[in-house]
């Protein structure tokens, strides 16, 4: 899908063909939509940089023309194995056009295109790009919270487990936090080269935008490895208590079969087809119930006192 956008008094509108100064969205395109997207004077190489799933944020120049790819992350499907992965995002600067391509709709393009961005402009492609980097950072900020959030809950739900459901819930959001380090960590370098290099040229009154993204996406490094690291000693310990869990039903369980195996033993015997004592009593089965229940309350008694019930 095309969508062609122009901003005018600090807002986006659409346009039906492109003009200097406007912004191409490219998502997931079809050949014929390629094939258009390359009539803009833009490299197919580009653009299959921009659509390649593992390609890496990098930047390149090819005649004048400027790609920055960066990964921006996505939250998945309920049904999907993992919640939350990352895309790559083609940032394309040509002449008069800023074009982005992307496989997904993510919540940062949706957030942008919403005009979110403050004192957003097409014209202005090296503050636009920036403040598309800086959305991109908070994203992964808020995608970050809301795994806290969830891995919370979890927590709370092991305490009292005895299965390995919710530890490979915390599995899969741990593979989450793997992509998000990679994706971050890849990032902070394209942006480390954008800020020592020649290939992307910010205003001076941009400098401080660009330190405030790279702010953002350290921090959001620094969280991922926190929660990570975090995320993983909580798995370990979890198994453990999983473990520890499943034993104490165990031992539960052992000592009531004990406790009920004497009155089934004292039952068996006085069950057999041969003289027994007492058996001429009027209170014999009395006296044999009132036995059965005083051995099984003696042993009751003595594993409270052990810690066994």
């Amino acid at each position: 899908m095309i969508t062609i956008y122009k901003s005018t008094n600090n807002r986006l509108e659409t346009i039906e063909s492109p003009s200097d100064g406007s912004w191409v969205s490219v998502i997931n395109p079809s050949d014929q939509e390629i094939m258009q997207v390359e009539g803009f004077g833009i490299s197919a190489d580009f653009i299959t940089h921009s659509l390649d799933i593992d390609e890496r944020a990098h930047t390149e120049r090819n005649d004048g023309v400027v790609l920055i790819v960066l990964r921006l992350p996505q939250e998945q499907d309920k049904m999907a194995q993992i919640p939350y992965s990352t895309v790559p995002l083609g940032i394309i600067l040509t002449g008069s056009l800023i074009v982005t391509i992307c496989r997904a709709e993510t919540a940062v393009m949706r957030k942008f295109i919403a005009g979110q961005a403050n004192g957003l402009s097409t014209v202005k492609k090296n503050r636009f790009v920036l403040q598309l980097l800086l959305h991109t950072a908070n994203q992964y900020l808020h995608y970050l919270r809301g795994i806290d959030a969830t891995v919370d809950v979890l927590e709370d739900k092991l305490y009292r487990s005895l299965q390995n459901k919710e530890v490979m819930d915390l599995l899969k959001y741990q593979k989450s936090l793997v992509y998000f380090t990679t994706a971050l960590k890849s990032n902070e370098l394209m942006l480390e080269r954008l800020q020592k290099g020649q290939l992307f040229q910010p205003h001076p009154e941009d400098m401080e935008l660009l330190d405030d993204v790279l702010i953002e996406i350290r921090q959001a490094i620094e969280m991922t490895y926190i929660s990570e690291n975090i995320l993983s000693q909580m798995m370990d310990a979890f198994a453990s208590i999983i473990s520890n869990n499943l034993n104490v039903v165990m031992k539960i369980l052992t000592s009531i079969t004990i406790v009920i195996s004497f009155p089934t033993l004292i039952a068996s015997l006085y069950g057999m087809n041969v003289r027994l004592p007492g058996q001429h009593l009027p209170y014999a089965f009395s006296l044999t119930l009132l036995a059965s229940l005083m051995i099984s309350s003696i042993v009751v008694v003595v594993f409270w006192k052990k810690n066994w019930l």
